[in-house]
């Protein structure tokens, strides 16, 4: 996917990775904001999120507009060198359009309104609240189209963060449209959603209903559309406000920021529609592989656009508030956290917020300026943080060149999770279970949609791909066919779009490829595990096992326990000039290892660096070299070079980076 000019010419301007944060003036009189922009200086801010919740200050009541206040914070950051990522307000809307318009508050499946008192109080599909959103977005664009502050559009904020799916009348009414749009006519949507079970048939698009609290369990595939039209119908508020901004100022780039990984959108389709992808990022200091979680969203959000750089767009400085226990980040850990997201293709960091709040919800999130003022470590340490970014601005806009990719499938993530399965089974579980040996080996990954031009790449790995198109299916055998190395593991190729078995044998669309057949799955007791000989070690696997009859495939790995012991759990298949793998559990994290680093040795693939001590990690973005420790001690990693953030990089403290040019 080619960068937008747009996009390009905002690099030139920032001249770096642009660094900053949310800034939240409106919480703060004014004599603060002058000290903000000396503040900002000083620690190297070049670019700032301004307006996210700013609605009910500039709209206090219906139609009267007061952006004086607004105009004062743009023309203060443009005279201290800032520039500034406009939102458009429209994230989360003033208490008097609820009272006014108690049609726009949203719904949950048990028909419970959710009120204003928190944010995001409305409903997507709600006219009334499009209405309201465009008249602001379009005061906003005309308004500033010239300001020589707006450097980025900010579409809206961490869309279904809170409201992932409405369920109200007026979301029930969109819902039907939208399925007269997928399927035509009814008789076309009773097939695909299995009606003449349970007695479900429809006779009529009026009789059908958001898929709300009901006896017992609700049609899967009405669950699995409904998924889709609530992407869609906040993908559709982006669309409104993009068409806006779009018209008023061409040349502005835009983009909206998301929630860390989660199902709630399909990020595929939203990735087209946004000029630069976004992300909010916020590991746990309290689990040990964070980062590794961290490390797979990157690659995600990388990805969208074919490898073009992404944002940061929000971070903790240390600790969040949201959490059961919410750690602060040691010393270092922000630093090393944030470089690896530039690492992963960040051309942006960002933080939540500028200035901690005094009051409301997140007042104990941290922030860049903590309650405690400058004079203090957090403070300290993003100061620090800026000064390196700008020492090394070359980085910004370079690519980084990967021989595996994950495959990642919006639609059969929300299949997969969906009530009455033959067990309960995570995505992201999956996705960490292949993509942290590949993190721990160094061995750099894409994670892309499965009907994507797969020929650039040297080994795919399908996790629990449990919904497959009859094309995905092809694209995947192609890709084996033509000399492509592929390994898929347990549940995937189950059923089809419309969450219907594919029948003849599991996994029918992939049993050539694989060379075998599953007649039965086994899944495991949630605490239990079998025992599993791989290449001639004994291993364990948890989560699933499945009954496997080769049909051409050989036998790399059996189960040595339970009531499959004897069978395969591990195959291997020559098809075309390619090899493809299938993997009937979930093995432990040694022996996954051993997997993988066997599967991508034999398909060519290297690492970036090889001996380094466990927990260091070493990733390449174009012409450079970023070694991370994510150890809390410090290591040697045998690197005999300069390190560009200073000193050299053979040795690392506690949390440590080094960036070293190749």
């Amino acid at each position: 996917m080619t960068e937008p000019e747009s996009v390009t010419r905002l690099r030139a301007r920032i001249g770096a990775v642009a660094y900053g944060g949310d800034y939240n003036p409106e919480q703060w009189p004014r004599e603060v904001w002058q000290e903000d922009v000396r503040l900002m200086r000083e620690a190297g801010v070049s670019m700032v999120t301004v307006g996210i919740f700013g609605w009910a200050l500039v709209e206090p009541r219906p139609g009267e507009f007061d952006f004086g206040w607004f105009d004062e914070v743009l023309d203060l950051l443009a005279g201290g060198g800032i520039a500034a990522s406009v939102a458009t307000m429209t994230a989360s809307p003033p208490p008097w359009l609820g009272r006014l318009h108690p049609e726009t508050l949203p719904q949950r499946a048990d028909g419970t309104v959710l009120w204003p008192g928190g944010r995001q109080a409305f409903c997507p599909s709600s006219p009334v609240f499009r209405e309201h959103a465009a008249r602001l977005v379009e005061k906003l664009a005309n308004r500033y189209a010239e300001h020589p502050a707006l450097a980025l559009w900010h579409i809206g904020n961490e869309y279904g963060c809170h409201v992932r799916q409405c369920y109200c009348d007026t979301s029930a009414a969109a819902f039907r449209t939208w399925l007269r749009e997928r399927y035509g006519d009814i008789a076309e949507l009773n097939r695909a959603w299995s009606t003449n079970f349970w007695s479900q048939r429809y006779d009529d698009f009026a009789e059908v209903l958001p898929p709300r609290t009901a006896p017992t369990f609700a049609n899967p595939t009405q669950q699995l559309d409904f998924h889709r039209f609530s992407s869609d119908a906040l993908l559709e508020l982006l669309r409104m406000e993009k068409e806006i901004v779009r018209r008023v100022t061409p040349e502005v780039p835009l983009t909206t920021n998301h929630v860390p990984l989660a199902k709630t959108l399909d990020l595929h389709r939203w990735s087209s529609e946004v000029d630069v992808a976004s992300y909010d990022s916020y590991p746990d200091p309290h689990d040990p592989r964070a980062h590794v979680l961290a490390g797979l969203s990157y690659d995600v959000f990388r990805s969208l656009r074919g490898g073009q750089p992404w944002l940061l767009m929000e971070q903790a400085p240390s600790a969040v508030n949201w959490r059961p226990r919410n750690g602060a980040k040691q010393p270092g850990q922000m630093r090393l956290w944030s470089w690896q997201a530039v690492a992963h293709g960040a051309d942006a960091v960002l933080f939540f917020q500028w200035r901690q709040s005094a009051g409301g919800a997140e007042k104990f999130h941290s922030a860049m300026v903590p309650h405690g003022g400058p004079e203090t470590r957090t403070f300290r340490e993003v100061a620090e943080l800026g000064r390196e970014l700008a020492a090394v601005g070359e980085l910004a806009g370079s690519r980084s060149d990967n021989d595996v990719a994950l495959v990642l499938d919006w639609d059969s993530w929300w299949a997969l999770e969906l009530d009455a399965r033959p067990s309960r089974l995570s995505q992201v579980d999956a996705l960490l279970a292949h993509y942290g040996p590949l993190f721990d080996a160094n061995i750099g990954c894409d994670v892309v949609h499965p009907d994507r031009d797969l020929s650039s790449y040297r080994l795919v790995l399908v996790p629990n791909l449990y919904l497959l198109r009859d094309k995905t299916a092809a694209n995947l055998a192609d890709f084996v066919r033509s000399g492509g190395n592929l390994l898929v593991s347990f549940f995937s190729g189950i059923v089809d779009e419309d969450d219907r078995v594919h029948l003849g044998g599991y996994p029918a669309p992939l049993r050539s490829v694989l060379g075998l057949r599953i007649p039965e799955f086994w899944p495991l007791a949630e605490d239990d595990d079998v025992a599993v000989e791989v290449f001639g070690r004994r291993a364990r696997g948890a989560v699933w096992s499945e009954q496997i009859e080769p049909e051409g495939a050989t036998v790399a790995g059996t189960f040595e326990s339970g009531p499959l012991a004897g069978g395969p759990a591990l195959t291997r298949h020559a098809h075309g000039e390619g090899t493809a793998w299938y993997l009937g559990t979930r093995l432990d994290a040694e022996a996954m290892r051993e997997v993988l680093d066997r599967v991508a040795a034999e398909a060519g693939v290297r690492p970036v660096l090889a001996d380094l001590p466990a927990g260091v990690q070493a990733t390449r973005r174009g012409d450079f070299l970023f070694l991370l420790n994510h150890n809390p001690f410090p290591v040697r990693t045998g690197v005999d070079a300069e390190d560009l953030l200073g000193g050299r990089a053979d040795s690392l403290p506690a949390h440590g980076v080094a960036a070293v040019r190749v």
